[in-house]
């Protein structure tokens, strides 16, 4: 038992030994791919979301909980919207964020302006136009969602519109009656509003600055001739302005957010409270490309209570998930795989499917997002935790480099194995030689020849080497006991002619 363990021993030391150059020349190459590639993603990424209770801050934990999973860990920034989200993007604040479409038009202006404000800059403000591209190293990993310009008012405040517009020319005493302090509604419902135009002198919050509703809002008054000084403007965030409109301190107000947004579900079930429907929905699509209309179903609130009470066409912009270029590649991987999850189920306002999409997107998709939402993944995701994949889909290339590399080399490592085992045979041929040369010498010392000789032989029993090599080391003993008959056959020579001979 312990011979034979003595040549596995020898055997792995010999085969080890042999392949050793080769397996370190692929391990070397391997190491530095690995290093030049780095195909491990940081542990930790940023997501710009929104403001709490809003749709983006919902998504985002959702998106937490899913890269979770991969161990990632998403760290959520709040912010005012996606105006904000953009701007921390840009700077490279965060790595991923949600954007509604359009705020890349809408942020110019601001930036514009701000450098016109510069007396540094004002004389080369014609020369705008050349600037870089701040979108330049942005990416998309594709469309999410639609996100409708929501106006919520109240009826209270749409029925002093209406009695406005009946009373005639200067009888202020014919408008419609007010509402109580306790906010009780008139009992005739009053004309909904349909137009941007009837909102002139009712309390409007626009939302914050960061969510870039302000700066909407106010490219949509100026194409109805309005400016702000036509309505009594306020900035509150989202949920505050929900309860200020449900209050009655306000009479209207604006957000931009998904239908799964915990305030628009809010309001949408809120009685007094309606959404505005835009008669010139189609015409807006026209002057500003980004938006779409889209249909809010009739009863998709509430079946049982019919909310809303008849289909609501909205004005809405496609919100997508941006990356920068430098986020790393298995980052982008791993959120449009995440966004297939969720959001490709039917919601109040698109099918089964329709998103994620490339379809929308206003920036250049990146590959990991077209793989994701057009194409199929590989097969070992299926398979293999997602360290294990990304490393095989980062390097396959360099993977099958070595294997084309290696092949021939490889072939090298039998021819080595097998001088390495013969060498621990062959070694003593050298001293057999010189016996045997010794042996033909006319005064050689036979008795010492032949303890040499049993020396050899004894050594030669001890050589261990593998089944496939055995004859070589009988061969060895045999050539051995040859010399040894020789050596006996032949006359010995005594001490006195030897010194006779010397």
């Amino acid at each position: 038992m312990t011979r034979r363990l003595k040549l596995i021993l020898l055997g792995l030391r010999d085969l080890l030994a042999s392949a050793g150059p080769v397996a370190f020349l692929a391990v070397a190459l391997l190491v530095a791919a690995y290093w030049w590639l780095d195909p491990q993603p940081p542990k930790t990424v940023r997501l710009a979301t929104g403001p709490e209770g809003s749709a983006y801050a919902n998504f985002g934990r959702r998106y937490a909980q899913a890269l979770a999973r991969d161990g990632i860990t998403v760290e959520l920034v709040p912010t005012e919207g996606s105006l904000a989200n953009l701007r921390q993007l840009r700077a490279g604040e965060v790595d991923v964020a949600f954007v509604r479409g359009g705020s890349s038009d809408l942020a110019r202006p601001l930036a514009a302006a701000a450098s016109a404000a510069s007396a540094a800059q004002a004389a080369s403000a014609p020369q705008s136009a050349d600037a870089p591209d701040e979108d330049e190293d942005l990416l998309s990993l594709g469309a999410l969602f639609y996100e409708p310009l929501w106006i919520f008012y109240r009826q209270d405040a749409a029925a002093r519109v209406a009695g406005q517009a009946a009373a005639p020319t200067g009888s202020a005493g014919a408008a419609a009656p007010q509402a109580t302090a306790s906010g009780a509604l008139p009992t005739a419902e009053p004309p909904p509003l349909v137009g941007l135009p009837q909102l002139k002198g009712l309390r409007v919050n626009v939302d914050q600055p960061g969510s870039g509703v302000p700066q909407l809002m106010q490219r949509l008054w100026r194409a109805n001739g309005m400016s702000e000084a036509d309505v009594v403007v306020s900035q509150l965030a989202p949920r505050a302005a929900v309860e200020a409109l449900q209050a009655g301190l306000l009479d209207a107000v604006v957000l931009t957010s998904a239908s799964q947004s915990p305030l628009v579900r809010q309001l949408l079930r809120a009685p007094g409270i309606v959404p505005m429907e835009l008669s010139q929905a189609d015409a807006y699509t026209r002057r500003f490309p980004f938006f779409r209309t889209v249909t809010l179903p009739r009863g998709v609130a509430n079946l049982a209570a019919d909310v809303p009470p008849h289909d609501v066409t909205l004005l809405a912009a496609t919100t997508s998930l941006l990356t920068r270029e430098q986020t790393h590649p298995a980052l982008r991987q791993l959120f449009a795989q995440a966004a297939q999850g969720i959001h490709s189920r039917a919601g109040w306002l698109n099918g089964a499917r329709e998103f994620p999409n490339t379809r929308t997107s206003e920036l250049p998709v990146s590959p990991e997002g077209d793989r994701a939402i057009n194409g199929t993944p590989p097969f070992w995701q299926r398979y293999l935790p997602f360290w294990a994949s990304n490393v095989i889909q980062r390097m396959w290339l360099v993977i099958g480099g070595l294997i084309v590399l290696l092949l021939p080399l490889s072939r090298v490592v039998p021819p080595l194995y097998t001088y390495r085992v013969r060498q621990r045979v062959f070694r003593w041929y050298a001293r057999l030689r010189d016996i045997e040369a010794r042996a033909e010498q006319a005064d050689a010392p036979r008795e010492e020849l032949l303890d040499e000789l049993d020396e050899l032989d004894r050594v030669a029993h001890r050589i261990a080497v593998p089944l496939a090599h055995a004859d070589e080391l009988y061969r060895l003993r045999s050539n051995i006991d040859a010399t040894r008959r020789r050596l006996l056959a032949s006359k010995p020579v005594s001490k006195e002619n030897r010194a006779a001979a010397g």
